[in-house]
């Protein structure tokens, strides 16, 4: 095998792809889906926890919460307003200090607090606020915290709609770009013959088919890291997310190999693309609904791609979690090695006799 005419191909491919509808299809397809989505669901770019204070005082815990870089404050000036915002999602919590709050804790009376807090907001940002809040409290009456609170996330029990969409654009971006692109691209070739005239010159089919291969990659990699930082979903340890969203970009490249070698022209893949969507994009339903049983989930190949990206991109857990992942994903891609071998020497047989 020639890396160099490998290269060549695949300079070409990302040369030309640019002008090719589904290659701006593959790369505008996450951008779109995590504007609409994210901005339906109020969350987008919501990194730290976002808190709505209406102060009537002015009392202390304002100043303080001011000074602190981990918390998005936004001071209002109705409490009708802060609480119609954090019921909407505008804000994870809401806090109403009366005019003389700070007196009466200093005094030792038990003023009325209230405190919102929205029903789509993560589990951890819940915990933040209202032990941020109970710490400044302690604060202004005077008094050191009980205790020193060490707070421990398990599972993905109560994360809001706009997270658990994250691996649904994750899987357009890696098996749109990763799959559909190489596939197009291959078959294209067949269809314009320009596949025939590389096959006839030194050029060998396996060269071909790396090629499509890295481009699929390539493409899948960097739109599915894009699609990561739009979702702000960067949150694990980046040497273990480069791993992870590599393996799966690379793993969906083998599909595509798959279907543009089993293809004989374009009315045929986009068969084999809509035939094959449930069952590729089916693991993602159990991300939206937890309470499924998700062993379910790991009946589908792709799973084993999107859920070690899941797990350490979003729930930022390290490599030693999902290592068994990344094997199963590595294995199936290689039991599909020889299927492409098969396929690719079909295709060049029918190349011949056309």
């Amino acid at each position: 095998m020639s890396l160099t005419r490998m290269f060549k191909i695949l300079k070409k491919d990302l040369a030309l792809g640019p002008r090719s509808p589904i290659f701006l299809f593959a790369v505008l397809l996450p951008v779109i889906l995590t504007f609409i989505l994210q901005v339906a669901f109020g969350s987008l770019f919501a990194s730290k926890p976002r808190l709505a204070l209406v102060d009537e005082g002015p009392s202390a815990i304002t100043s303080a919460l001011e000074k602190m870089d981990g918390i998005e404050l936004t001071l209002l000036d109705s409490p009708d307003a802060l609480r119609e915002q954090v019921k909407a999602n505008d804000y994870d919590a809401g806090l109403v200090l009366s005019a003389d709050f700070d007196e009466a804790v200093k005094s030792g009376a038990k003023p009325l607090l209230d405190f919102y807090i929205s029903g789509e907001s993560l589990s951890s940002n819940r915990l933040i606020l209202s032990v941020t809040a109970l710490d400044l409290i302690r604060q202004v009456e005077g008094t050191a915290p009980p205790v020193d609170v060490r707070i421990e996330n398990f599972g993905n029990e109560g994360l809001p709609i706009s997270v658990r969409l994250v691996p649904a654009i994750m899987m357009y971006a890696l098996f749109i770009a990763g799959a559909f692109v190489p596939a197009s691209s291959l078959v294209e070739e067949k269809e314009q013959g320009t596949l025939s005239a590389l096959l006839v010159s030194p050029v060998r089919a396996s060269e071909v088919l790396v090629a499509k291969a890295l481009l699929g990659t390539i493409l899948a990699f960097f739109l599915a890291f894009m699609t990561l930082f739009m979702n702000n979903a960067l949150g694990g340890q980046a040497w273990a997310i480069v791993v992870v969203v590599f393996w799966a970009a690379a793993f969906s490249a083998v599909l595509g190999l798959v279907i543009g070698t089993a293809a004989k022209d374009s009315a045929a893949m986009f068969a084999l693309v809509k035939g094959s969507g449930i069952f590729l994009f089916a693991p993602v339903a159990f991300y939206l609904a937890p309470e499924w049983p998700q062993w379910i989930a790991k009946i589908f190949p792709t799973y084993w791609a999107i859920d070690p990206i899941w797990q350490v991109a979003v729930l930022g857990k390290g490599l030693d979690a999902v290592w068994i992942d990344l094997v199963v994903a590595l294995g199936i891609a290689i039991a599909l090695i020889p299927v492409i071998g098969m396929l690719s020497r079909r295709m060049q047989r029918k190349i011949v006799a056309d």
